[in-house]
């Protein structure tokens, strides 16, 4: 199974209650769960793992590992700071992005997606900040309310620019794409990010390949599933 763009958070219980009914029925299906990214609608930080929302995340992913079932997480845009504690507390392997998997005699390319949104400038300037390891060190350093507020800052100025820009900028680009692609070999990406569920058939260099974009669950639980018979 594949999954992405939860946004999980205390604000939000209907949705909390919602993926503890995934963990607990469809997903123990599935051998595997990758989890693309914003799992999380914020994580400033692994000390926020004895929250109550924090920790039904972290009880319903450890019993689908205890389960049988292996879970991986990529960060996103909004839970890139998610950390060593955190996928120790839920039994969970932290991937980096992009990572290639083997469906089947096929390989494929994993991402959260916001890297391949390379219209967007602006948003890939602030990625690149908040990517890099010494500035995620000095932030982690400071207090928790501290980077409390800065992750409320942050979403309502995110908030406020998807206003502003179009949404074309704000989507992936096509070129990057098929660069990931390419540079993988792979013949297909999953990815969530942009909350436009769909399949999409591109050419890589003669290449007939694919691109599945997860969906968010603001409405509803939805993954992705890959079955053996389905090639």
């Amino acid at each position: 199974h594949f999954i992405a763009d939860l946004h999980l958070s205390a604000d939000r219980p209907e949705t909390l209650a919602a993926f503890a009914r995934y963990i607990s029925g469809p997903a123990r299906a599935a051998n595997a769960l990758y989890i693309l990214g914003d799992l999380f609608n914020a994580w400033p930080g692994d000390d926020v793992l004895p929250t109550p929302a924090a920790q039904l995340v972290v009880k319903a992913l450890t019993s689908l590992s205890e389960a049988g079932g292996s879970i991986f997480f990529i960060a996103g845009n909004r839970d890139f700071l998610v950390g060593e504690n955190f996928a120790k507390a839920a039994k969970l392997t932290l991937l980096q992005e992009p990572t290639p998997v083997a469906l089947g005699s096929q390989t494929w390319l994993l991402m959260h997606g916001d890297s391949l949104c390379t219209d967007d400038v602006e948003y890939q300037k602030f990625r690149t900040m908040v990517r890099n390891p010494a500035w995620q060190a000095a932030v982690l350093a400071k207090p928790l309310v501290e980077r409390l507020a800065f992750a409320a800052d942050v979403r309502q100025k995110s908030e406020q620019t998807k206003q502003e820009k179009g949404a074309g900028i704000m989507d992936v680009n096509n070129q990057a794409v098929a660069a990931s692609l390419r540079a993988s070999n792979a013949m297909g990406l999953i990815h969530g990010h942009t909350h436009r569920p769909a399949h999409h058939i591109i050419d890589v260099d003669g290449r007939k390949c694919e691109r599945w974009v997860l969906a968010d669950w603001h409405d509803k639980a939805e993954w992705l599933e890959w079955r053996p018979d389905t090639g």
